[in-house]
């Protein structure tokens, strides 16, 4: 683990017990591969049931009679419409309208909240967004968070649960006891498939990652994971949008509640709507292998676009990946691919590559 990383999953010594090296993903010694072989990770997520340590996701509680009115400010959805024991994906938008991050927004009760974000700048938007309001926040590495995902996660865990998870809604959860441990359970993933994700904290989140192995789901690496949410269609902040994007541009434009009196670049928002410079697409390359991302995108001699998050599916036989075109490019047109040291085709293709009707996720 090199120096900068500030934190430590308590789950880094199975990780390195698997083979990983434990490279850097916001700010944590992530599982970025394994010695298992990835594809056979991405059958198990497909065809059984996989796990994720999603602990470098960072979480904050946000507490408080204004803690609702806070998280209204910060993100483009109407919290208010957020029940307890729900949850929602959002975005968190500069003050130019622009996406400074993604998150899930989830409603504990009792004026209690728990935000889950990856590698922007929520924490830092959260807080000028609390200024001034009967608010507390509260960033916690405690707690920790495994993924469990495919056809079978399901019935494993509601083998050994508490609650019957059958009942569970997507995107709503639960507090739970896992294998006599406690913890909340959402319905909520990453993967494209039916799945579970297991808060709990550092005390504990071992035991059940063992327990979880034990009982047949199969420890899954962030390579792994790459493949399954770009066949999903799913976006990662910092590769997929970013700062210069806006909702409207990557697909992401149903998050966006147009309703709310204000949310931190309202203003910008909803001008930029029908201003759109690109789009987020997908792309199936004729090529035998992942290619390298970065490449870019040519029509008639000129540039339409980028390659932003390439993977080789071996379960659908394709290299694909995500990528930004120009808005008025078409579903079916066929681009050239050009790096240094690779020169092919692309064609544009709908999202998501796999299950488009997302019925795996929903039902």
């Amino acid at each position: 683990m090199t120096e900068e990383l500030s934190r430590t999953s308590a789950l880094a010594d199975r990780h390195i017990a698997l083979g990983s090296g434990l490279e850097d993903w916001n700010g944590m010694g992530t599982a970025w591969s394994y010695d298992s072989n990835p594809n056979d990770e991405h059958d198990a997520v497909r065809e059984r049931a996989g796990m994720f340590d999603m602990s470098p996701l960072k979480k904050v509680f946000v507490r408080g009679q204004d803690a609702q009115a806070t998280l209204n400010h910060l993100t483009t959805r109407d919290i208010s419409k957020i029940a307890p024991g729900q949850s929602a994906y959002l975005c968190v938008l500069t003050d130019d309208g622009t996406i400074a991050d993604d998150a899930i927004v989830s409603n504990n009760g009792s004026n209690e909240w728990l935000i889950v974000h990856g590698s922007g700048d929520t924490m830092a938007l959260l807080q000028a967004s609390s200024k001034g309001k009967d608010v507390a926040l509260q960033f916690t590495d405690d707690l920790h968070n495994i993924s469990v995902q495919g056809p079978l996660a399901l019935n494993t865990l509601n083998a050994y649960c508490d609650v019957d998870l059958e009942l569970l809604k997507y995107f709503h959860h639960t507090p739970a006891t896992l294998f006599g441990k406690a913890c909340r359970i959402s319905r909520t993933g990453y993967s494209g498939e039916r799945g579970y994700e297991i808060f709990a904290e550092a005390s504990v989140i071992v035991d059940l990652w063992d327990s979880l192995e034990e009982v047949g789901v199969m420890p899954c690496s962030f390579t792994s994971l790459d493949k399954v949410r770009i066949e999903a269609g799913l976006l990662f902040y910092g590769y997929d949008m970013t700062t210069h994007h806006t909702p409207w541009e990557v697909g992401l434009g149903f998050t966006i509640n147009r309703d709310k009196s204000d949310f931190r670049g309202k203003t910008a928002l909803l001008s930029a709507r029908g201003q759109e410079k690109l789009r987020n697409v997908g792309l199936i390359i004729k090529h035998s292998d992942m290619v390298e991302g970065g490449e870019t995108l040519s029509l008639d001699g000129q540039t339409v676009g980028t390659v932003n998050s390439p993977c080789y599916s071996h379960r659908l036989k394709q290299s694909l990946a995500l990528g930004h075109v120009d808005a008025d490019i078409k579903v079916g047109t066929r681009l050239k691919l050009s790096s240094e040291n690779l020169e092919t085709t692309a064609t544009v293709a709908s999202l998501p590559f796999y299950d488009p009707e997302k019925s795996r996720t929903h039902t």
